[in-house]
């Protein structure tokens, strides 16, 4: 009897949102979007409004202590995340938060190799902080600014991990040249035409020969990084 094995099952996105509608958005077209039509990835998106226990379906109330804005409820936000480990139960759970560890292209292996992950898009001034030891949320941010809220956040997160993934890429040899890989920035590219108003394409890179071209690319990313992000290189020159 042949050996059937079941296909493998597509990575995880599971969001928990006050704006579900929000989703896919831009993660359905281009290369993420055929990846989701093709079942490499799939997306949950999760109201978090459907987890609330008034008639008003509220989610916030104002911070203990006084100050401005409001906080997402903590029982609220909770069941939320519960109803989608009892679904997940070995996703990783991830806030989306400008406090949070900032993001980099290894962490974003990470959660590629893993089966999915659980996304938590806060609103508001934050979320109760008892959340967050209570369930053990590792918090990411994407960089130093603040956002209304972690949708666009998470839509980002998922977009790096989706370039990962196996026949998402139509050409997967394309991501080993990415910014950040080796801690490097990506070299410049270029096509045709040779010319174009008078600037021309480096010679080497017309050379046809593979070695030259791949040292060249190799400098010329050690220098952009000197310049533009020499923090990436801390301790790899020494």
């Amino acid at each position: 009897m042949d050996d059937i094995s079941s296909p493998p099952k597509p990575w995880q996105a599971c969001v928990l949102t006050l704006f579900p509608e929000m989703f896919p958005g831009p993660l359905g077209f281009s290369l993420a979007g055929q990846g989701l039509e093709a079942r490499r990835w799939a997306l949950e998106a999760i109201n978090i409004r459907d987890f609330a226990v008034d008639k008003h379906r509220s989610v916030d109330d104002t911070p203990a202590g006084g100050g401005a804005g409001m906080v997402m409820r903590p029982d609220v936000l909770a069941a939320a995340i519960d109803g989608a480990r009892s679904r997940h139960p070995d996703l990783p759970l991830i806030l989306l938060s400008p406090r949070g560890a900032r993001l980099t292209q290894a962490r974003v292996r990470e959660l590629g190799a893993a089966s999915g992950a659980i996304l938590i898009c806060g609103r508001f001034e934050g979320i109760d902080e008892r959340v967050i030891e209570a369930r053990e949320l590792e918090e990411i941010s994407i960089g130093d600014y603040v956002l209304s809220g972690g949708e666009l956040a998470a839509a980002i997160l998922v977009d790096a991990i989706g370039r990962l993934i196996p026949g998402v890429l139509n050409d997967e040899t394309s991501a080993l040249f990415d910014s950040f890989q080796d801690n490097l920035l990506a070299p410049p590219v270029y096509s045709r035409p040779a010319e174009w108003r008078g600037l021309k394409v480096p010679e080497i890179l017309l050379s046809g020969d593979p070695k030259k071209i791949e040292d060249w690319r190799h400098e010329q990313s050690l220098q952009r990084t000197r310049e533009r992000r020499p923090d990436l290189l801390e301790g790899e020159e020494e």
